[in-house]
């Protein structure tokens, strides 16, 4: 076999948005959010839908910053530095132990995969917490990326939300118990 056409894993770390970070991002502030995070953010992070995001992890931290471990983060290409997203869970466990996760790939850096290596290393965050008993994904039926992504990682899909005029997404879970972490 060709090793040259094998893709190169990719690895990531995560860089936590603390609650300023994400105030100067949903403000529409790229420089600003990227001098708290410490990194040169994407204008991926100041889009319509990031700042709404953003600003909604911004007021969850603002009244429980015991959140802060769960909640977003920028996620950051190893060994090169480049911030190629951000990710992380919507909440610390909740009184069942599960925990959903949610991620995005800045556009430039899509089909490189960024989004298994954030997803794996949600997944191995997840299990290594024991208040965590389940994780969970919910993906619009019409997103074929996201959804070839979470394929191969053990997820069962459990059920389906919404409506075909506003859209289906789709439920999914694993175990944590059952979480390969490499």
């Amino acid at each position: 076999m060709n090793n040259e056409l094998l893709p190169t894993p990719r690895r990531i770390r995560f860089l936590e948005l603390s609650e300023r970070a994400l105030r100067a991002l949903a403000d529409g502030d790229l420089a600003g959010g990227s001098a708290e995070a410490g990194a040169v953010l994407d204008e991926h992070f100041v889009g319509e839908r990031a700042r709404w995001i953003f600003g909604y992890r911004a007021d969850q931290l603002a009244r429980d910053p015991s959140a802060a471990p769960w909640t977003v983060r920028a996620a950051v290409s190893e060994p090169d530095g480049t911030v190629v997203g951000d990710a992380g869970f919507h909440g610390p466990p909740d009184g069942a132990g599960m925990v959903e996760v949610g991620f995005t790939v800045v556009p430039g850096y899509r089909r490189q995969g960024y989004a298994r290596a954030i997803l794996a290393a949600l997944l191995a965050r997840a299990a290594a917490d024991p208040d965590v008993r389940t994780v969970r994904a919910r993906i619009r039926s019409d997103n074929t990326p996201s959804l070839a992504t979470i394929a191969g990682f053990g997820f069962t899909r459990v059920g389906e939300q919404g409506n075909e005029q506003e859209g289906i997404t789709l439920v999914f879970e694993i175990p944590a118990a059952t979480i390969r972490t490499a």
